[in-house]
């Protein structure tokens, strides 16, 4: 059945459309999201790019983690969110995916002391970083690997700190116990994980490929 027949899809449709509608961007992002098709990167949808920079906001973020960079558009509505002297540190093991990054981030004009780009595998990479020394961390990478991402994320935050995961809900079958791919039981896994973690606030947020959240409310 599809959304031209099914009420219950349209209204979903029709939601999804009016909050990546609300979304406003601009043509910096809008290059870069051409770039992702080009290099078979998909990028965060407007709404999904449009709750990065409100989190980062609202958590004043100085020191942002980002697992998977992309062409640039989740870090550009990270870096938007950001104090003025924030430093995004960007993880992706494709050197292409930094370079049209690092072109995106200068088209915007910020310069090249507010990122910082590392190439590798992010489980390698998060292991060196900083305990304690982030407000945010951001994943949307490679899903068998998101229960690493979480366990060593939240290690970086401070208290008030937020994780963020990506695409839980991608396609939509994370509660159909039925289905057992390596990608659903990772997801299962951190979810569980998130929910039952004292230290933490979660919460799942349906926009674009689903975002799976927490915040630290104790010492890690």
């Amino acid at each position: 059945m599809t959304s031209e027949t099914d009420p219950t899809a349209a209204l979903a449709d029709a939601v999804s459309g009016f909050v990546d509608g609300f979304a406003a961007e601009d043509d910096v992002i809008t290059a870069a999201r051409g770039r992702a098709r080009e290099l078979d990167c998909p990028a965060v949808s407007p709404g999904t790019g449009a709750a990065l920079g409100f989190l980062a906001t609202t958590v004043q973020a100085r020191s942002v983690v980002e697992i998977g960079t992309g062409t640039g558009v989740s870090g550009l509505h990270l870096l938007r969110g950001m104090a003025p002297d924030g430093v995004l540190t960007t993880i992706d093991w494709e050197p292409e995916f930094h370079r049209a990054a690092r072109r995106v981030f200068t088209s915007a004009g910020y310069p090249s002391g507010r990122v910082r780009p590392i190439t590798g595998r992010a489980l390698d990479v998060l292991s060196r970083l900083t305990s304690g020394g982030y407000d945010l961390v951001f994943a949307d990478a490679t899903l068998v690997e998101y229960p690493g991402y979480f366990d060593q994320g939240v290690q970086l935050l401070r208290p008030g700190g937020v994780i963020v995961l990506h695409n839980v809900l991608a396609d939509l079958h994370i509660g159909d116990h039925g289905r057992r791919s390596p990608e659903l039981l990772a997801l299962r896994d951190v979810a569980r994980a998130m929910r039952d973690d004292d230290r933490l606030r979660p919460a799942v947020l349906p926009l674009g490929g689903g975002l799976l959240a927490a915040a630290v409310v104790s010492p890690t």
